[in-house]
């Protein structure tokens, strides 16, 4: 669609670059991000329980022990974001996945209540690109659907895709890769 698309954003240099961005910290952090960014868009992408508990169950025990607050070796950002959105210890019961499902998505329905800069769409849904498209402004042809990338035990990994519209996770500015910390609404 022309948008320049960080998967997640690390500094302030990649929010400053990019159109859009997913992901981490996004999913925890979108009140500050809100307050930051005044009139973005926010695109909640959602699915029924019983398809994302198998997805995220396979990410998170993928994930899990390089999420370690201590000894993983993800991204700070990204750790403190799972950590915030997840609440509790990894590895987490399909009941423990649930409520934090639950408690998300309500928390973010109730923050976005009643505001026309936020749609919420279910991208295995055939219509769900189109509705995207309209909300952002943009055009797609009516027919046109998401990909189905992570499919099965396959999780695509962002470094794979290669796209001149894509902006990097830790791009550097004048403030050297300095990372855009939400949690503290300042530059670390």
């Amino acid at each position: 669609m022309g948008l320049s698309v960080a998967h997640t954003g690390f500094t302030k240099k990649t929010f400053e670059m990019a159109d859009a961005i997913s992901d981490a910290p996004c999913f925890s952090d979108y009140p500050h991000l809100d307050k930051l960014f005044p009139n973005s868009k926010f695109i909640y992408l959602t699915r029924e329980l019983d398809k994302w508990l198998p997805s995220i169950t396979m990410l998170l025990d993928k994930m899990a022990q390089r999420l370690d607050p201590k000894t993983g070796v993800f991204h700070p950002i990204l750790k403190r974001s799972f950590h915030h959105t997840f609440s509790v210890d990894l590895p987490l019961s399909h009941s423990e996945l649930t409520e934090c499902y639950q408690r998300h998505e309500k928390d973010v329905r109730r923050y976005f209540e009643n505001r026309d800069d936020f749609l919420s769409i279910d991208v295995s849904e055939p219509d769900s690109l189109l509705k995207m498209s309209q909300f952002l402004g943009l055009s797609a042809k009516d027919d046109a659907t998401f990909p189905k990338l992570n499919v099965g035990r396959n999780v695509a990994s962002w470094r794979e895709y290669k796209h001149p519209n894509k902006i990097n996770s830790n791009l550097a500015g004048v403030e050297h890769r300095k990372y855009f910390d939400y949690a503290l609404s300042n530059i670390k």
